[in-house]
């Protein structure tokens, strides 16, 4: 097979090589954990093999969109020296305004480039295009001939870049000390659990378990069982087979069914996408705490809700808290309130 077969195959198919629900997945798991057995007591070592491990993850499951996650890691961990070794107020403001104004444009470049392109054509009658310039350059080193007409949005961008966010902000606050090694900062960044579908980390909360001895009792080990064991129930047993016996079936022939049927398949849709993101989250607890490192909860019974304000307190957690303690509270809103 061909490297453009496999690289076309690896970037623009749906059915990505390493989800959590492949057996590709736990056949990587293992060999990471088996080395990761020999080299644990050794923290900078296990935390580079774990870079490097996470970055293998990331390129098999987004190609050469790793060089993104890699930009990232390298402009924050930089900033982040430059930030707590600057004297005054000012300059540390501005190296932070710099951090998040590198980061959230490449994300809203990746994110948002045609809708705002799309938007001033529209509005405006204008001819603007984007182009996916990373596919370009894909073409001219590979010899590939990829789609450039079309920006693709990299797998978990909107996770690392909130977390190179935390690092730098956490940072400023006195919360934590920049890491000095750029193994270890690439580690935090890039830890494959939770890299493709959360939850996110702060590095407030990360970075002090980078340089923790390993220690996984009879207890940590059950747990982390649990947690894998009913991540995959959701996404497999109930999230996927909802999906294909039913709520697929209704909305690609919603005129075939009844109005009670295509009711209860929106219901089943909701059931759906929570079994499925909860479900990938619960795996990335698990596997995470096998490894030794704890990651927080993401979801808490969200449909148990008796509000708005409680569902969002329930659902997506680790993004929830993020918006209130990094956006939301600095830009003047009530510490007591809620996102």
């Amino acid at each position: 097979m061909s490297w453009e077969v496999i690289s076309q195959y690896l970037l623009y198919d749906d059915k990505r090589p390493l989800l959590f629900t492949s057996y590709i997945f736990w056949i990587f798991f293992a060999v990471v954990l088996a080395v990761y057995s020999i080299i644990y007591k050794k923290n900078h070592a296990r935390n580079a093999f774990l870079f490097f491990a996470s970055l293998y993850f990331y390129y098999l499951t987004n190609g050469y969109f790793f060089t993104i996650l890699l930009f990232s890691t390298a402009v924050d961990f930089f900033l982040g020296q430059a930030i707590y070794t600057a004297n005054k107020k000012l300059t540390k403001q501005i190296l932070v305004a710099t951090s998040v104004t590198i980061n959230l444009a490449v994300l809203i470049y990746f994110k948002y480039a045609y809708f705002f392109t799309d938007f001033l054509n529209t509005s405006f009658g204008l001819d603007l295009e984007v182009t996916n310039h990373f596919a370009a350059m894909a073409n001219h080193w590979f010899g590939t001939s990829f789609v450039t007409q079309k920006i693709l949005l990299p797998v978990g961008i909107s996770f690392f870049t909130f977390q190179t966010i935390s690092y730098s902000v956490d940072i400023y606050r006195g919360l934590i000390k920049p890491v000095k090694n750029p193994l270890d900062f690439g580690f935090y960044v890039s830890f494959f659990p939770q890299l493709v579908a959360g939850p996110i980390v702060r590095a407030s909360e990360f970075i002090p378990q980078l340089y923790r001895d390993y220690k996984l009792d009879k207890i940590a080990w059950g747990t982390g069982i649990f947690w894998i064991l009913n991540g995959l129930l959701k996404k497999v047993i109930l999230a996927d087979y909802i999906a294909v016996n039913f709520v697929d079936r209704v909305f690609d022939n919603p005129g075939m069914y009844t109005g009670f049927e295509n009711m209860m398949a929106l219901f089943g849709y909701s059931l759906q996408v929570y079994a499925d993101f909860s479900g990938y989250t619960d795996i990335a607890i698990g596997v995470a705490l096998l490894l030794g490192f704890q990651l927080p909860v993401n979801f808490n019974s969200p449909y148990k809700a008796t509000s708005v304000s409680d569902f969002w307190r329930r659902w997506h957690i680790s993004l929830s808290t993020w918006l209130r303690d990094y956006l939301y509270i600095p830009m003047g809103g009530n510490r007591k309130g809620s996102v």
